[in-house]
């Protein structure tokens, strides 16, 4: 009864998302004021009915219905509760019920909060959205209904993908769906603008909001789908530059060129048409990714489906939009004058080079990403893009951002005059030198990997400190608390990068790696620690049976742990696991995982000292807070731009 009900809930959702795209859009089209206000209602009650819908969805995992196909083939009984539930995401139709779900939160966000916008905007708004909702409802329905049902009920499932059944895993779709799928509503923020005509410091000021949560969330989404990676896969790495990994992650580079570029919309009412163009595409990416992922064109663990059927209808919907966008775009070019200038040394220059910058980087990991595909189709040639073209290409212009970024946060608008901004950044840069050179007169290897990345990471660290410093004025630590929520969301952004990269140049340049066959009671010696295997041990778990070996840890002599690598197997679906052992320092990571039992006896071992490990996603949720920390602060909400514009309008001066 409950599953019928999610079903019949969702084809309501598809006509409401049908009625919510065709009535407010004619309203706002004829002004009728009436039709218009149709589109708060219809996306509330869109949420609805698409919540209730995976809320039944999710029911049938938790009390393992097996009369549902999709229970069948990816849960089983004795799956713990917690990959009962992340079952309902772990899939093709549960994870496209999901993204249809946040499409549908955020059409019901922008029309809970979005009540102060222009009613015409708002309705337009709303339209686009519930056009999305539709064509992926549509997409649900036809090709991947989640509630088809089998005619003969088995007596158990064939469980979910043990890669999947994982903390990490668990948590990390949800946050990566709220981030690209939420470049929804920047997207139909653009299109709506467009459509009415009107695109100015007021919608500047609209669109940051949604697009800072879009960024925060994918940001989080990301950075914990590298640390499952590092941890659950064994390999010892944190990004393999896999196709699904890049489909994420150029939405990010775009989303984070968006924000900036909105900054001057809102701010100068410059750079309108480059602002409205990305919003488009960093949509398109997502699209894109929703396309890689889903139509069979690629393999990999992060696959979904491989239905050729599904990648057609997608790349369809992908195409109407993205196409759809740009000619509206190439249309109305005439509204997108802008109205400031500003000097060749200025803070809107900054920003323009940082787009430029990171634009630039998303093509190169576009191109990379998809030049195998067209290879293979055109000129019928299989090639790999792997590693060294993405890391040679793509490095040098997230250090030239890194370099410019906290210059081009303390300089002005409209003129400035760079030696007044240089001076109060020289001990920053002096801090900066002297880190890297003191790091290249330790290192024994001489590689410039790690002192250039902690001297780009010290840089970016202290200069956000020099950027919060010199807005206190005269205050000193007295207006810090005072400052907006803003400026510190933007330095702790800043610093948060710079933590990252600091972490990834120290964990390329000076890991060190042992991989031998090990008896029992062989010791591994590693840059300093004594790794020990002391025993090997079967146990049981809830739904695995684990390979587990002790593993003691010390460094001159001195007992430090024991640690647990582990190899398991999951009799359902018959597929081994590495989970690796770690052991987490704030300035290293030790790192082992168990390998297959040898002929001559012994275990292979893989033993890893990473330096910096954890730098690497303290930077990213630091990154995360930032944008946090941004989006609380009360000029930026929806609402409070709305206030502002309408007191503009009414003669009130702004404050």
């Amino acid at each position: 009864m409950i599953t019928e009900l999610g079903h019949f809930c969702l084809i309501l959702a598809f006509a409401v998302a049908l009625f919510q795209t065709v009535v407010p859009l004619v309203g706002a089209w004829r002004r009728w004021p009436g039709w218009m206000a149709a589109a708060e209602p219809a996306a509330l009650v869109q949420a609805v009915l698409v919540g209730v819908s995976f809320a039944a969805l999710t029911w049938a995992f938790v009390t393992s219905d097996f009369s549902l196909r999709l229970v069948w083939a990816n849960s089983h009984s004795a799956k713990p509760m917690l990959y009962k539930i992340t079952g309902v995401w772990g899939n093709h139709e549960g994870s496209m019920l999901l993204w249809i779900l946040i499409v549908a939160l955020f059409g019901g966000a922008a029309a809970l909060f979005g009540t102060n916008l222009p009613p015409s905007l708002r309705a337009r708004v709303l339209g686009v959205q519930g056009m999305i909702g539709a064509a992926f409802l549509a997409f649900l329905l036809f090709t991947s209904n989640p509630f088809l049902r089998l005619a003969v009920p088995p007596f158990d499932g064939q469980d979910l993908n043990p890669l999947l059944q994982d903390p990490g895993l668990a948590f990390h779709p949800p946050f990566l769906y709220l981030g690209y799928v939420g470049l929804s509503m920047s997207f139909s923020f653009a299109i709506a603008a467009l459509l009415e005509g009107r695109v100015d410091a007021a919608w500047g000021r609209w669109v940051r909001p949604w697009t800072l949560a879009a960024w925060v969330f994918l940001t989080i989404g990301i950075a914990l789908g590298s640390w499952w990676a590092y941890y659950e896969l064994g390999w010892g790495g944190f990004w393999f530059w896999d196709p699904v990994e890049n489909a994420s992650f150029m939405p990010w580079l775009v989303a984070a060129a968006l924000l900036h570029s909105a900054i001057v919309v809102e701010k100068r009412e410059s750079l309108k048409s480059w602002t409205i163009l990305l919003a488009i595409i960093a949509f398109g990416f997502s699209l894109i990714g929703a396309f890689i992922t889903r139509s069979g064109i690629i393999t990999s663990v992060h696959a979904f489906a491989t239905d050729p059927e599904r990648g057609v209808f997608l790349l369809a919907i992908t195409a109407a939009f993205m196409g759809g966008g740009l000619t509206l775009f190439a249309a109305r070019s005439e509204i997108m004058a802008s109205k400031g200038v500003f000097g060749l040394i200025s803070r809107e220059s900054a920003l323009v080079f940082n787009n430029i910058l990171l634009g630039v980087a998303a093509f190169v990991v576009f191109v990379g990403t998809i030049w195998p595909l067209v290879s293979e189709m055109a000129f019928d040639r299989k090639l790999s893009v792997g590693a060294p073209f993405f890391n040679m290409a793509f490095t040098p212009f997230m250090v030239a951002l890194g370099v410019i970024l906290p210059l081009g946060a303390m300089l002005p608008w409209k003129r400035a005059k760079l030696g007044r901004i240089a001076r109060k950044l020289v001990p920053a840069a002096v801090l900066a030198v002297a880190v890297g050179a003191l790091i290249w007169a330790m290192e024994e290897g001489r590689s410039a990997l790690g002192p250039v990345g902690l001297m780009l990471g010290t840089w970016l660290v202290a200069g956000s400190v020099v950027d919060l410093w010199s807005r206190t004025g005269n205050s000193g630590f007295a207006r810090l608390g005072r400052l907006p929520r803003a400026d510190w969301g933007r330095v702790v952004a800043h610093a948060g990068l710079g933590v990252t990269m600091a972490g990834i140049a120290g964990m390329l340049a000076w890991q060190s790696e042992d991989i031998r066959v090990v008896q029992i009671g062989d010791t591994v010696e590693l840059s300093g620690y004594e790794i020990t295997l002391e025993a090997v041990n079967q146990v049981q778990g809830p739904n695995y049976v684990s390979t587990m070996a002790d593993v003691r840890l010390s460094k001159d002599g001195r007992e430090i742990g024991t640690m647990h690598p582990e190899k398991r197997v999951y009799p359902v679906a018959g597929m081994p696991t590495t989970e690796a052992a770690l052991d987490n320092g704030f300035l290293r990571d030790i790192y082992i995982a168990l390998g297959d039992p040898q002929q001559g006896g012994g275990w292979a071992m893989r033993s890893y000292v990473k330096p910096l490990a954890n730098w690497i996603w303290g930077g990213a949720l630091l990154m995360a807070l930032g944008g946090a920390l941004s989006l609380s602060d009360r000029r930026y909400r929806v609402a409070a731009g709305a206030a502002k514009q309408a007191r503009v309008q009414q003669g009130v001066p702004a404050e």
